[in-house]
């Protein structure tokens, strides 16, 4: 029998660092926000958009949320879209997640295409309609804390 075993490659950490990291937003720890976004994910593969959501006290058992199919990111300025790749978490449109409780925290993710390396700011759409949307414009996450992480299947010394 004979058993292949996958060989990592290494990486200079410098070159992780160019190629992975992951930046909290500092304004999500402001629990008046319903939604908000946590954090940004950018790899060379895919930009990754974790979300806080709490749901709504308008209604007894906090209402719904779901997401649109054509759901996407643009660095502000560029007019260039990157759509939705896959959601987590949140049910595309037309199905709906129904939260059990008012106020209950729900967290979920967006993926979509690599941004280009020289992004600062993008903004996040849902639906340009009227109506109540996951909307957010001109999101700087230039200043936001940067965190380096290794990549799947990267060995370090």
């Amino acid at each position: 029998m004979e058993t292949k075993i996958k060989k990592h490659r290494e990486l200079d950490w410098k070159q992780d660092v160019a190629e992975s990291y992951k930046v909290y937003n500092p304004d999500a720890l402001d629990h008046r926000d319903a939604l908000r976004v946590k954090s940004i994910e950018l790899t060379d593969d895919y930009t990754r958009i974790d979300f806080i959501y709490r749901s709504s006290y308008y209604y007894v058992n906090g209402g719904w949320i779901q997401i649109e199919p054509l759901t996407y990111i643009s660095p502000v300025g560029s007019g260039k879209k990157f759509h939705l790749l896959k959601a987590i978490n949140i049910p595309l449109a037309p199905r709906k997640h129904y939260f059990k409780k008012s106020g209950e925290l729900h967290t979920y993710s967006l993926i979509f295409p690599a941004l280009p390396k020289s992004t600062r700011q993008i903004d996040i759409i849902e639906k340009l309609a009227p109506g109540t949307y996951f909307n957010f414009f001109n999101v700087n996450f230039s200043s936001w804390m940067k965190v380096v992480h290794p990549l799947d299947g990267v060995c370090r010394n």
